[in-house]
């Protein structure tokens, strides 16, 4: 299977025509090889249209909707970024090719085991990771420039806002467990401002300011 092909197909026939247009992301979609980072028996869809499923349930994301979120993150490549919901580390590792320094929080200890073996034989040394309760941050290294959830929350969890640079981005999917809208908040002087981009649809950020268990 010839994936530097299909690469290109994905970022041709996916992302371009519905509007990515920032050179810097389009070139990461190119260059980060998304198969590594799914099941091996999967890898026949690793550059789909649609989610694929990784460890511990979860999934990695459709192309395009980690191209929107990163679009929408509008990194000039000095921010420091936290990633909330490591998973497959794909888009850690996308954000990683944009940007300075990317702190990424994992809930499954397997999962992040798994996915810090990858990133490392990728070569990424800009990705600190930790297993932990992504919707309580990462106070050691905050404040961060961005933040990108990569789970769904009822809410915005507080200690994320916190953390959070005035001036800077959150990007994240708002909403109920089945249906959300990827919403982008940035931080001002006197508030908070949010533009609602699209629908979407992830699995739950579970977690004292997310779903908690049994609702997940």
């Amino acid at each position: 299977m010839d994936y530097e092909v299909l690469r290109k197909r994905m970022v041709e026939e996916q992302l371009i025509p519905r509007g990515i247009k920032n050179k810097k992301v389009i070139d990461a979609f190119y260059k980060v090889e998304r198969h590594k980072f799914i099941p091996e028996d999967l890898r026949a869809s690793a550059y789909a249209d649609f989610p694929v499923p990784i460890l511990e349930g979860q999934t990695i994301s459709q192309p395009y909707i980690v191209a929107l979120m990163t679009e929408c993150l509008e990194l000039t490549g000095q921010e420091k970024v936290l990633e909330i919901g490591t998973g497959s580390g794909y888009q850690a590792a996308i954000l990683a090719e944009l940007t300075k320094e990317v702190y990424s929080i994992e809930r499954f200890e397997s999962l992040s085991k798994n996915t810090q073996e990858i990133l490392k034989g990728l070569g990424y040394s800009n990705i600190k990771i930790k297993v932990g309760d992504g919707t309580l941050g990462w106070p050691e290294f905050a404040p961060f420039d961005r933040i990108i959830v990569t789970a769904a929350t009822p809410k915005v969890p507080l200690p994320l806002t916190e953390q959070l640079k005035e001036s800077g981005k959150l990007v994240l999917p708002l909403g109920e467990s089945f249906s959300q809208v990827l919403t982008v908040i940035e931080k001002k002087k006197d508030g908070f401002e949010s533009i609602e981009i699209c629908g979407c649809v992830f699995v739950p950020l579970v977690g004292k300011y997310g779903w908690q268990d049994k609702n997940a």
